[in-house]
């Protein structure tokens, strides 16, 4: 499965909107050479079908997002308590002088309350180009607080879409199976005094593997949310990390709750208090009370979205565009300390 970092060039039209310098000023989109030379998106014949072209809409840009969510409720935007969403847009409203509604920033999951991430993925849309792309992410930075940080921005396709473009979406949750807490790791493991039988835990989680209804993996308060509860596991590891256990999924998407109830699950198999077999069981019921009767959901701060990956036609690469920023890496390039 390949895929790659977006650099989707975004073709001006005669009538495009100014491009952005480097230090937030306007210029005009003429000024920018055809080549990429001038950093901004190259200008090409509108008849090529084979090269995208902007959208009515605008400019879209790809964000990855890493954030600690021990302080928020989650993703999705509301005001209180604040969520990670709102605060993002916060600072995308003040770094590039768009409403928030304008802005229509969209993520790829949906974290709940609790919930880190790693790579999280979100896209938004501005009614200008930029010529660089570090001084808006250097900005971003420096407006978000320090447990949100916005590891990546890229120009997108006017076909991207972070989250109904995605192909799969990677999770891990961390179990710390020791006598006593690493106090280290209590904000993004879970704590478990019972030694934990990995062997019985990875045949259990081979049942997850594959296209299945989840719908007993579900939680009910959220139903709003299920389209289609058949998911496709592509992967399902339990891997020992000294006192650490990494449980690492992989799916096509996942229902409200999904990794944290079938992790509940595993962690009572690997309690030895029921058996492996029991998954296809509960797989089978279609019922989250057949779940219930077993365990129930596990702590949202062990969880971690950790990517989100994409099919290369929503990454093309198309030239003139301007460059990914990975963020600004200072040097000195002499001692300024006096001599003594």
């Amino acid at each position: 499965m390949s895929y790659a970092v977006v650099r989707a060039s975004l073709v001006p039209s005669p009538s495009s909107p100014p491009l952005r310098n480097q230090n937030g000023s306007l210029s005009s989109p003429n000024n920018a050479s055809n080549t990429g030379g001038g950093g901004g998106c190259a200008e090409v014949p509108t008849n090529n079908p084979s090269m995208p072209t902007v959208s009515a809409s605008g400019y879209k840009w790809r964000l990855v997002i890493a954030y600690d969510g021990t302080r928020y409720a989650g993703w999705q935007y509301q005001q209180s308590p604040p969520t990670i969403q709102c605060i993002v847009e916060k600072a995308l409203t003040r770094a590039t002088k768009i409403e928030r509604n304008n802005l229509r920033l969209v993520g790829a999951s949906r974290t709940d309350a609790g919930v880190h991430a790693w790579g999280q993925v979100a896209h938004f849309i501005t009614p200008f180009n930029y010529d660089s792309l570090e001084s808006i992410h250097a900005a971003l930075n420096g407006l978000l607080p320090l447990d949100i940080r916005v590891r990546e921005i890229s120009p997108a396709v006017p076909e991207f879409h972070a989250r109904f473009s995605a192909i799969s979406k990677i999770y891990h949750y961390k179990i710390y199976n020791d006598a006593v807490m690493d106090p280290f790791q209590r904000h993004c493991a879970h704590h478990s005094t019972y030694k934990l039988n990995t062997t019985l835990m990875r045949e259990a989680a081979s049942y997850f593997i594959g296209k299945h209804d989840f719908s007993a993996f579900v939680n009910a308060s959220r139903n709003d949310r299920v389209l289609n509860p058949v998911k496709n596991i592509f992967r399902f590891d339990v891997i020992e990390l000294e006192a650490l256990l990494q449980l690492e999924v992989e799916g096509s998407g996942f229902l409200y709750r999904q990794v944290r109830n079938m992790v509940a699950l595993l962690i009572q198999i690997g309690k030895g208090a029921i058996p492996p077999d029991i998954v296809p069981l509960i797989l089978t019921s279609r019922d989250r009370k057949e779940l219930a009767k077993y365990a129930l959901s596990a702590p949202p701060h062990g969880l971690c979205l950790v990517n989100v990956r994409y099919n290369e036609e929503h990454l093309r690469l198309p030239s003139g565009c301007p460059k990914t920023s990975f963020g600004r890496q200072h040097t000195v390039r002499k001692c300024k300390l006096p001599f003594y």
